[in-house]
Parts: C-alpha cells; sequence; structure tokens
C-alpha cells in the first residue's frame, strides 16, 4: 500500500512538473527549424513570463559560462550588501600585488597601484564592459566562489558554479574555465531577479538596474531588439563557445532567451560568425513571435 502510495506521489509530481513547464510547440518547432544545421553543440531555454509557456531544447546542457559568470558573482555581492558588510559606494584601493589583473583591454587593468573606486563602478564595468580585472576584484570580495558557490547550492542551482580561483573546483575548471551553467538555471536566475526573489526584493532591483546597461549591443541578440525596449543581459563569448542571457521587457509578452553553444566550428571574431549570426535569428524570431506587428507601435516622443 505504502509503494503504491509512494508511485502515485510520484507520478502525480511528475505530472504538476510537466504541467508546469506548459511547453510553446509551435515555438519549438520554428526555432528547431532555425538551429538545423549549426556546426556546435547548443542549447536553448525561452519562457514568456506572461503565459509561463517554455521551450527547452538541450537545457539541462552544461556549459561554460565565458563572462556570464559575472552574474553569479554579482549575485556574492549582492549578498554582501544586503547583509550591510559593503555599502553600494564604498571605496576600495586597487593593488597589483593582489593578483587581480586579468591580461587583456579591461578598463581597470590601466589602474596604478594605489587607485581608488568606488564598488558601483566596479560593478558597472564587471556588468557593462564585461572587465575581468573588475570581475576577480568582486569575486574576491564576495567571499571567492566558494562562498558564491554556497549561495547558487542555496537557491537550488546545482549546475551553475564558479571554478576559477575556487578549491575543490580545479578539474570542472580545466573543462569549463572560469563558471559552468546550464540555459535552464540561468534563465531561472533571471525570472527569479525579475520576480524579486534574488537574495531580496531590493536586492533584485539592483540586480536588474546592473544588468540593464551593456556595452556589447553590436553582435549578440540584444542588437536587433529595438532601442527603446528595456533589455536585462549578459554575454559570454571564448572561442569555441557564443552564450547570452537576456530578459526582455516587452511590452505585451516579457519574455527570457537563454542560449549557450560550444564546441563552435565558426570561431571568428567578427560580426558574421555563426553562432552570432544564429542568435541574432533567434532573437528577431523571437520578438516579432511575442510583439507581433498588429499589437506593437513605436512609442510617440
Amino acid at each position: 500500500m505504502i509503494k503504491r502510495i509512494g508511485l502515485l506521489l510520484f507520478i502525480c509530481t511528475i505530472g504538476m512538473f510537466s504541467f508546469g513547464q506548459k511547453p510553446d510547440k509551435k515555438l519549438e518547432k520554428l526555432l528547431q527549424k532555425e538551429i538545423i544545421g549549426f556546426r556546435g553543440d547548443i542549447g536553448i531555454f525561452v519562457k514568456s513570463l506572461k503565459t509561463g509557456k517554455t521551450v527547452a531544447i538541450n537545457a539541462d546542457t552544461v556549459f561554460a559560462t565565458a563572462s556570464i559568470v559575472k552574474v553569479p558573482i554579482l549575485m556574492g555581492i549582492l549578498d554582501k550588501l544586503h547583509k550591510n558588510e559593503f555599502s553600494y559606494d564604498s571605496t576600495f584601493t586597487y593593488w597589483y600585488k593582489d593578483s587581480l589583473l586579468y591580461p587583456g583591454e579591461d578598463i581597470l587593468g590601466e589602474f596604478k597601484d594605489g587607485g581608488q573606486i568606488r564598488l558601483k563602478k566596479l560593478i558597472m564595468l564587471m556588468l557593462t564592459t564585461s572587465d575581468n580585472t573588475a570581475s576577480l576584484w568582486l569575486q574576491k570580495l564576495a567571499g571567492t566562489g566558494t562562498r558564491i558557490n554556497e549561495i547558487l547550492d542555496s537557491m537550488g542551482y546545482k549546475n551553475t558554479r564558479i571554478n576559477s580561483r575556487t578549491p575543490g573546483r580545479e578539474e570542472m575548471r580545466k573543462i569549463y574555465g572560469w563558471g559552468q551553467t546550464t540555459p535552464y538555471e540561468m534563465a531561472s536566475i533571471f525570472e527569479k531577479m525579475y520576480n524579486n526573489q534574488v537574495i531580496s526584493p531590493a536586492m533584485s532591483e539592483r540586480m536588474m538596474r546592473c544588468l540593464g546597461r551593456n556595452y556589447w549591443d553590436e553582435n549578440e541578440a540584444i542588437s536587433v531588439i529595438p532601442p527603446y525596449i528595456e533589455v536585462f543581459s549578459k554575454n559570454g563569448c571564448i572561442n569555441q563557445n557564443r552564450n547570452e542571457i537576456l530578459l526582455v521587457n516587452a511590452p505585451h509578452e516579457p519574455y527570457i532567451l537563454s542560449i549557450f553553444t560550444k564546441n563552435n566550428k565558426d570561431q571568428r571574431w567578427t560580426h558574421q560568425n555563426e553562432a552570432w549570426a544564429l542568435t541574432r535569428r533567434i532573437s528577431s524570431l523571437l520578438w516579432h513571435y511575442y510583439e507581433p506587428k498588429d499589437l506593437w507601435q513605436k512609442p510617440k516622443n
């Protein structure tokens, strides 16, 4: 009898889960058509925040985050702000000897020893310009990857992790680099943010403000969204990966697109890169799917 009850509960749970996902079969067919022939591995999770309908294509596959790792780092800093361990205007002093420099094109990498900067500018550099030096510094200030991973685990995320400079994550770093996630989990973080469920309502609002001013808007999915539409986003790219997460606050039907790729054959750093071109097509498809012309008019000045 107990076994039968347990089985019944299991079946009910599966049914509730499936019902809760509300798959959008029409949209899935459109997306499946778009990705045919893509020379790489792709994972996609899309969700309408109005209807709850979703499309999941390899959405539980683990991908390297590349610079999307900066979203969990932000969550670690928000936790510190929530606990009043820092303030948004806290000032910190940069020292090269702290091994914070990440060679490349970083703005913060041009700082001289002893230079001072406010926390809110570090966050802006990390998210808006994707400054890696600022990100390493903020990861350290957040309590390192160890603390950030504890926060992620407490929120139910089992695959989203910081690997770099995090004891015990060395083997995963060899595979995924700085961080790892799945299209579904990263989309879930953005949905929680939208619903004021990351750390606290105030910290969720701060998170949205910080993610609403992306400098990288030429090759990515955000580039085909009208400029007068609010978008919260982060992208991440390395040679074999092109990733992007965005929440489009569309006037009629807000939605989330989480798209990750790996093992890409086309590794060009040009606008014509195959993964970037595919991402733009998918982004355009979603915009017109959720905001059809018969519903949409550009706001008047």
